[in-house]
């Protein structure tokens, strides 16, 4: 696997191509087109925003695995970031929550992404919504700034999840709390799959097992941690015999290997207004 540094680059450069796609393309992909696999002709890892208040198709680019927004129990007045705002389809859901008197900011560490965000803001005219280019393990934004914080397929890009949920838990205000769809596993997937970089792009790779994941979350601090949605992603054939042998293929199919897509809930501890010591 390449250090951390060669792996922000290598989805800064996937995701920089992307943007520049129709969203047809990414969603006929195992999780947008940063896989490799754009022949596969369906979908896999997408859930349906059609129906949500706010939805703005031309900021869905097909590259989520969840609907955290859906699940975040945002309301009216409350300050929103979206970590991994792509084109600000999350952003704009949730702007249509909080209203004209919350505020909504979407990071992501792609400066084609924040161009085509910042675009779609403009298109609708929204004065509350901005977004910032920065990394998620190192995040522009001030101590305690979120009531919530939401994030769709992004953890599993992010090589050191550790820092990322220690940043998310600072930018959380005290009882605050986020929602956040992702990719886990359950069962070790074989070493050619994990070390695959085009894998790692495509959300499979990155994931960490569900149990380490949800440990993650607890040893940054956070409370009241509880699965709110799962699924089993079924993993396109065309897609693993790509990087697997007949024979490892076989072996795969026959385990309890299984790829997860699961929406996160947690809260930060503490009162509102006051500093957690």
């Amino acid at each position: 696997m390449k250090d951390e540094q060669e792996i922000k680059e290598m989805v800064k450069a996937k995701y920089g191509a992307i943007v520049q796609q129709s969203t047809q393309p990414n969603q006929s992909s195992c999780c947008g087109s940063g896989c490799g696999c754009s022949n596969v002709e369906f979908s896999v890892m997408t859930d349906d925003y059609a129906k949500l208040p706010g939805y703005v198709p031309e900021a869905d680019l097909g590259l989520g695995c969840g609907l955290p927004t859906e699940n975040a129990q945002i309301k009216a007045g409350d300050t929103v970031v979206d970590l991994g705002a792509g084109a600000g389809n999350d952003c704009f859901v949730a702007r249509s929550i909080v209203g004209e008197n919350g505020r909504v900011i979407g990071i992501d560490m792609t400066a084609a992404m924040i161009d085509k965000a910042r675009s779609n803001a403009g298109k609708l005219g929204f004065k509350n919504v901005e977004f910032r280019l920065g990394d998620i393990d190192k995040m522009p934004i001030a101590d305690d700034t979120a009531d919530v914080v939401v994030s769709n397929c992004v953890m599993n890009l992010v090589p050191n999840k550790q820092h990322a949920f220690a940043e998310t838990f600072r930018i959380i205000k005290p009882s605050g709390h986020f929602s956040i769809s992702d990719i886990v596993l359950q069962g070790q997937l074989p070493q050619e799959l994990r070390d695959h970089v085009l894998l790692y792009a495509g959300c499979i790779a990155g994931a960490v097992q569900k149990d380490e994941y949800l440990r993650i979350i607890k040893e940054a601090g956070f409370v009241n941690i509880k699965v709110q949605k799962e699924r089993k992603i079924v993993v396109p054939r065309e897609l693993l015999a790509k990087f697997l042998s007949a024979d490892q293929l076989r072996q795969l199919e026959k385990s309890h290997v299984g790829v997860l897509s699961v929406t996160v809930y947690a809260e930060k501890p503490g009162n509102k207004g006051q500093v957690v010591e």
